[in-house]
């Protein structure tokens, strides 16, 4: 029998009731016992015997609850992190963790002085398109790499509803705090801190108060470079994932599948959840001796989020590693927060 961590949610908005309340509900080291919700009181009724708070505060209050989600807006991420910890409370962060690095060195200092843990949620590690890609790299079939591109592409041409992403009077708003984090997570995990970057950010959507397109170039030993791009206007969604090097090359459509499942209502243990058609397949360039091209139909692993949470778990009760380092996400803002 595993030891229980009593969690709370901050939010049952959509990245409640999609990223975060079934991976709980489901991973057997954790009770889902409360959620936040000021207006409609959904929460009780996908899951029944959870608390359902009006606040914030009164969420944090309960001292029974041990691990707190911040899954709120990205301008209050810092300020709930802390009233957490100072409760005595693990927090797992939505990205960003926050806007800034002066506020996350902040937060992993309080969180070790009260003696909890700051982890932070970066999902895209546990998408299947990351995992081949991790896997091509590792395998050294490539070669020499040499040029790398990972894009997260979407089509909104209108303004969205969510202001806190739409409006720069907030903190870590627009474009490149919101998919920027995911992006460079998956290009630090492979390659770590860049010696040096260059960034752009755009703005092209009419009446748009905030980037809605970014590039950023990573510079890395031994002549690699990683490039990252996201837009809000890519009409025809390119390759997600592209790799190049002195022996041959790596292409893969997309991401993952898991958000498009879940939010059909798929849950993480149906049949299929998480496993990409075969029509999705990586395509794997390899280059002969003779100097011919071999090409090959790579498979993706299946892609499961409930590996995070697992990970959460392991951290809090075994003080394992978690995989997302504080190095990380400083190495992260540092680049976002730039100028």
């Amino acid at each position: 029998m595993r030891s229980k961590i009593n969690v709370g949610l901050l939010a049952y908005g959509m990245s409640g009731k999609v990223f975060h309340a079934p991976f709980v509900h489901l991973n057997d080291g954790f009770n889902f016992v409360a959620v936040t919700e000021r207006h409609t009181k959904q929460a009780a009724i996908d899951y029944p015997g959870i608390i359902s708070y009006n606040t914030i505060d009164e969420l944090i209050a309960n001292d029974d609850i041990d691990l707190i989600i911040i899954n709120t807006p990205n301008y209050t991420h810092y300020e709930y992190a802390k009233k957490c910890l100072m409760a005595g409370k693990h927090i797992l962060v939505e990205k960003p963790f926050t806007a800034t690095v002066a506020q996350a060195t902040a937060l992993f200092e309080l969180a070790r002085k009260v003696g909890k843990k700051a982890l932070v949620y970066q999902n895209r590690r546990f998408d299947s398109g990351f995992k081949i890609t991790k896997e091509v790299i590792a395998s050294g079939k490539l070669g020499k790499l040499t040029e790398i591109y990972f894009r997260f592409d979407r089509y909104r041409n209108e303004i969205g509803p969510k202001s806190f992403k739409e409006d720069n009077a907030f903190e870590a708003s627009g474009l490149q705090y919101d998919l920027g984090p995911h992006l460079l997570d998956q290009a630090i995990a492979l390659f770590g801190k860049p010696e040096k970057f260059y960034k752009v950010l755009a703005c092209n959507r009419q009446h748009s108060k905030v980037d809605d397109y970014f590039f950023i170039h990573l510079a890395y030993p031994n002549q690699l470079n990683v490039y990252l791009t996201a837009t809000l206007l890519a009409a025809d969604i390119p390759p997600a994932f592209v790799i190049n090097g002195a022996l041959g090359a790596f292409s893969k459509n997309h991401g993952d599948i898991q958000e498009e499942q879940l939010l059909k209502g798929i849950k993480p243990t149906d049949i299929g959840y998480g496993i990409e058609l075969e029509s999705d397949s990586g395509r794997l360039t390899q280059v002969n001796a003779d100097g011919s091209r071999a090409h090959s139909l790579l498979i993706s692993p299946q892609g499961n989020y409930g590996e995070l949470f697992e990970a959460v778990y392991q951290t809090i009760v075994f003080d394992q590693p978690y995989p997302i380092t504080e190095e990380d996400i400083i190495a992260q803002l540092e680049i976002l927060e730039s100028r």
